[in-house]
């Protein structure tokens, strides 16, 4: 055998020696402090998973939704010309798509809350695997992926960009490039809580940039925005036109959770009851 035939044999086993190490260390480990439940105390078979009580308490994003943002359609029936919501309709957003997980409900903020306030960025992993599920068109397309930026003041408060930990982990989990630090917010924007659709996309409208070193990396290439919820698009919309000023050929969103739109929900609502609306 060569010599570089004997290194390569001997790098492969070293590889397989550590990685039978790494299961018996995780085996044993198990043992000793069995895997809970992220949300409770319960027992899992696995680390970093739910039981079935409070996988049961999510709701995820399905058929029907909209076309364009994603937005989950209560029925078929309230879907668009084009499978389009009458928002997307009317004005188009700048992204060609938009998908998410979970629907941003009291289940999903079990989860969403405590990983965004509550310093639980081990909620990335698991989060993260159920948005390459619900996305994986949009990763199968994307050329990187990048996150939405936090503000420096904001990113200093809370030490770490919750996005950016999405976007990570479903970079590695997709086999795609990942640029941390694409997206810079030019100007720190008040919190959105409560502002409607229109008011959002003022307060938000020019606060993105993207760094110089980022513009000739994503020239003619498609790039998956990942954010943690999606609530009107303003934001993800304000990112994706500073992008594809930039130079991109095309911007996807991929986020863990969206607000359903409550005026499609009001409808659905007043349909199932057979009333009429004033």
């Amino acid at each position: 055998m060569s010599g570089s035939a004997a290194a390569i044999a001997a790098r492969a086993a070293f590889g397989a020696a550590r990685l039978r190490g790494a299961r018996l260390l995780r085996g044993m480990l198990d043992v000793l402090l069995p895997p809970h439940c992220l949300l409770c105390e319960a027992v899992v078979d696995t680390q970093g998973s739910l039981c079935a009580r409070c996988f049961a308490g999510l709701s995820f994003v399905t058929e029907p939704c909209c076309a364009r943002c994603g937005v989950p359609f209560p029925r078929a029936a309230a879907a668009g010309r084009g499978l389009l919501c009458l928002s997307c309709a009317d004005r188009p957003p700048p992204f060609e798509a938009a998908r998410a997980a979970l629907r941003y409900d009291a289940g999903a903020q079990r989860l969403i809350l405590p990983f965004k306030h509550g310093d639980r960025t081990e909620f990335a992993g698991p989060l993260a695997r159920h948005m390459a599920r619900a996305g994986a068109a949009l990763l199968e397309r994307a050329d990187v992926l990048a996150p939405v930026p936090l503000h420096p003041r904001r990113l200093l408060a809370r030490r770490y960009n919750q996005a950016a930990l999405l976007a990570a982990r479903l970079a590695r989990l997709a086999g795609k490039p990942h640029i941390p630090d694409l997206l810079r917010r030019r100007r720190a924007t008040p919190p959105l809580g409560e502002a409607g659709a229109a008011e959002r996309a003022k307060l938000v409208a020019g606060a993105f940039a993207v760094s110089r070193r980022g513009a000739a990396r994503i020239a003619g290439r498609r790039v998956l925005l990942v954010d943690d919820v999606l609530t009107s698009g303003a934001t993800v919309g304000a990112c994706a036109e500073a992008l594809l000023a930039a130079g991109a050929a095309a911007v996807d969103v991929l986020a863990a959770a969206r607000v359903p739109d409550p005026r499609l929900e009001a409808g659905s609502r007043r349909s199932a009851g057979g009333g009429g609306g004033a």
